[in-house]
């Protein structure tokens, strides 16, 4: 065997995919939450799962949350498509979203600061905060949350689904669902830190309520506008943040009264501010940070 079959071993072969054996990226994050982008304008990613896989991979690849592609639109300024790091496509990433506005005006792909974006949960809008050229912060519309449990997908009755008993590892937790273009389930807890999360956190995921698997969410209250969380993102595992989540995080707290409608929602990998508005709309404001550009060579060329 060679080594960079030795290296690649146990994950779907990219050979015979038309894929350029060498791939521009920028590897970016949003408060720890990293990925690895990569611009499509001018490059066709024929098996982005595939791709996903091999350059997410922390020892053989690139290493990241998954892989983000950035390009052309029909019905938006841009679209985005994200992978998780075992290939399964999510319909949005709340900070993946800001580092891909950060990405196209620092790339000088845009001069405006502000943007839409197409995703798989739908057209969002973005206001890009710029200091000496460079993206700083990026205040994002998330759109607006779904409850009903069809929409998430959730194995559930009803118009909603919240502070409702959900059996994991032999206990009953208290979980609000809410859909923010992709399914999160949010669970209050008294100390997010004394979780064992690599344990429980598969096992929230692959519960047989949710067909399509759940992002996890568990948060501590500090005060009525400021929280803790902590995050099992599907097809990834804990993460540094989640955007997201962080925005299902604060409707199910304002849906439960523990907290008003804004608030600061603190991650492992820094803050995010949440507001709900009184429209429905959900604001994420959050920082982007570009880590490193390079060329991903791709294994077995």
């Amino acid at each position: 065997m060679s080594e960079t079959d030795t290296q690649t071993s146990g994950k779907p072969s990219l050979k015979g995919l038309g894929l350029p054996a060498r791939i521009p990226f920028a590897k970016m994050h949003g408060l720890g939450n990293d990925y690895v982008y990569v611009a499509t304008f001018d490059l066709d990613i024929a098996a982005p799962s595939q791709l996903a896989i091999h350059i997410s991979d922390r020892h053989f690849g690139v290493g990241g949350d998954g892989l983000v592609l950035i390009g052309r639109s029909d019905v938006a300024d841009f679209r985005m498509r994200m992978f998780n790091a075992d290939g399964s496509e999510a319909e949005m990433c709340g900070n993946a979203i800001r580092c891909v506005g950060k990405y196209l005006f620092d790339n000088r792909r845009t001069d405006s600061t502000e943007l839409s974006v197409e995703t798989l949960a739908g057209i969002r809008h973005l206001v890009l905060t710029v200091v000496d050229g460079v993206v700083q912060t990026v205040r994002g519309d998330m759109g607006k949350p779904r409850l009903a449990p069809a929409d998430l997908p959730m194995n559930a009755p009803g118009e909603s689904f919240i502070n409702q008993p959900v059996e994991v590892d032999g206990k009953t937790w208290l979980g609000t669902a809410v859909s923010v273009g992709n399914p999160h389930l949010v669970v209050p807890v008294p100390d997010v830190m004394s979780l064992d999360l690599e344990r429980i956190g598969p096992l929230f995921e692959n519960h047989p309520l949710f067909p399509r698997r759940v992002n996890t969410e568990f948060v501590q209250i500090n005060s009525a506008d400021d929280v803790c969380m902590r995050v099992w993102e599907r097809g990834s595992g804990e993460t540094m943040a989640c955007g997201t989540g962080a925005c299902a995080t604060l409707v199910a707290c304002a849906l439960n009264n523990l907290t008003g409608r804004q608030a600061t929602v603190r991650l492992l990998g820094g803050d995010l501010r949440i507001e709900w508005a009184e429209d429905d709309t959900i604001f994420m404001t959050g920082p982007a940070t570009l880590v490193a550009t390079g060329e991903y060579f791709l294994p077995n060329f």
